[in-house]
């Protein structure tokens, strides 16, 4: 898909009652939930790495990252893989919705509540009567976490 195809596209997800979405650009594919190895020493966030047609994946679970409650993995569990500056890693997520368009008219910054949970959420996106909390992919996973990962995993 050319990039004017992608923009105002996002993936959207469940975390229990709440709705996210990620730009489209980063998505590389949508996995169901499969064996993680643990390794040791990477921050709590990171459940593993799965082997995915050869290639090792970091997965994180997004809920920690977000210090939600831990819920047990399900049929509707899916790993969202997502390339952020050419790293790969996977994201555990309750249930993937679909993919949409939202338009920039429909989406505004996160609202002024001091610093608190604006950390990984870039917008707000208004969809119906809906509100999809837009993640800022290169916030979530920062460049200190990738490196930490590459040194942990190599």
């Amino acid at each position: 898909m050319n990039e004017d195809t992608m923009k105002d596209r996002f993936l959207t997800f469940s975390l229990g009652e709440e709705f996210f979405g990620i730009d489209i650009v980063y998505v590389t594919e949508i996995v169901g939930i499969q064996p993680i190895t643990v390794v040791p020493e990477l921050p709590g966030f990171i459940r593993g790495i799965i082997n995915l047609r050869g290639q090792i994946i970091p997965v994180m679970d997004i809920r920690s990252k977000f210090n939600k409650e831990q819920k047990a993995y399900n049929d509707r569990t899916c790993i969202i893989v997502v390339d952020v500056k050419e790293f790969s890693i996977g994201i555990i997520v309750d249930a993937v919705s679909e993919v949409m368009t939202i338009e920039d008219d429909n989406i505004v910054p996160p609202p002024e509540i001091g610093s608190f949970g604006r950390k990984y959420i870039r917008s707000v996106a208004k969809h119906n009567d809906d509100v999809i909390l837009i993640i800022d992919c290169e916030k979530l996973l920062n460049l200190e976490d990738s490196n930490d990962l590459l040194t942990t995993i190599e």
